[in-house]
């Protein structure tokens, strides 16, 4: 890591200003096009149109868009992304608590696929059209054409409601179990802190169904361009060399073919990353679990515009950190690779 590294990250956050002035407008005109009327819900089925139009004006909602817009970006330079109707919390207070439930659960999947689907395009790629060749392309098609809701409710079904070795889809804890003390947010480790194994455990019976939902929807495209990018590597001219120089069969394939090969993947873990933060809401709804996916969908449906624009900023912000780790780690990966 060069010594100008801090400058060139700072010129690359500089940069993507623009990405988040963009989001802030989209998703504040999107939620201001979207059917329903925020004042007719929350002022009641049986509210007559006087009754409505005072909760309007109580929200804010009678002005032009474009002076509710001034507001809505003023109190951004403020730090406040709103107050939600349903719960009546701030948003950023509610973001940040649901934070980490939705962090843990895509973390934990995405190592999980990637310790999976990493080997697997590996093996595939080192044995074109044998078994475990076919084995590769069987479980991409499958992990692809799965919809995430029905292979959750599919493991619910078979490991709870059948054989009984999971525990209800309830959410991060039993009901019978207290949260850890905050530390992180994350319970696996939150409880490791606090050296209560029996809570650690407790937590990581209520997180494997989700994780393997979410890993094998996603270990699909990390298998297949691991496979790919092997491939393409394995058939160059530098590892023909390597090998004709006496090489052995791992340190041609590991210390040159693959080293080579991560660029790509590295790039499609970035994308899976992202897809999976602001997609995991099904998986959030299935098994009841209080991430920010389902924050946002239960705000969609009341038509509360605050939540839905505050999930829509962070997970923007999430994007842009992301983006840059992904250059970051290339620098890594391949020291020729310039972050500039």
């Amino acid at each position: 890591m060069s010594p100008g590294l801090p400058t060139v990250v700072g010129k690359r956050l500089l940069a993507a200003m623009p990405n988040l002035v963009g989001v802030v407008v989209i998703s504040f005109v999107l939620t201001r096009a979207l059917p329903g009327d925020p004042a007719a819900y929350f002022a009641g089925a049986a509210a007559t149109q006087e009754a409505i139009e005072q909760v309007r004006r109580q929200l804010g909602l009678d002005a032009s868009l474009p002076e509710q817009f001034l507001r809505y970006v003023a109190a951004l330079f403020r730090g406040d992304l709103g107050q939600s109707l349903t719960t009546g919390q701030p948003v950023l207070q509610e973001l940040l608590q649901r934070l980490p439930a939705s962090l843990e659960l895509v973390l934990i999947a995405l190592t999980l696929s990637c310790a999976v689907a990493v080997p697997l395009g590996v093996a595939a790629a080192t044995r074109p059209g044998s078994w475990i060749d076919q084995l590769c392309r069987v479980l991409t098609t499958a992990g692809v054409s799965l919809p995430t809701f029905f292979t959750g409710l599919v493991l619910a079904y078979v490991f709870y409601f059948l054989l009984g070795w999971a525990p209800a889809p309830l959410g991060r804890l039993d009901p019978i179990h207290s949260p850890p003390a905050h530390v992180t947010g994350l319970y696996l480790i939150d409880a490791l802190l606090a050296g209560d194994l029996p809570l650690w455990w407790a937590s990581a019976k209520q997180i494997v169904l989700p994780t393997l939902t979410m890993a094998i929807f996603v270990l699909a495209p990390i298998a297949r361009m691991t496979r790919a990018s092997m491939l393409q590597v394995l058939s160059s001219d530098f590892v023909r060399t390597a090998r004709a120089s006496g090489l052995s069969k791992t340190t041609v394939r590991v210390r040159y073919a693959l080293r080579n090969a991560l660029l790509p993947v590295v790039t499609t873990l970035g994308m899976v990353f992202g897809f999976m933060l602001g997609s995991s809401v099904i998986v959030e709804k299935v098994f009841g679990w209080p991430g920010v996916g389902s924050y946002a969908i239960d705000a969609l449906t009341a038509s509360d515009y605050a939540p839905v624009q505050g999930f829509v900023l962070a997970m923007g912000v999430l994007f842009v950190l992301l983006n840059l780790l992904v250059d970051v780690m290339y620098t890594l990966i391949d020291p020729r690779v310039s972050l500039e």
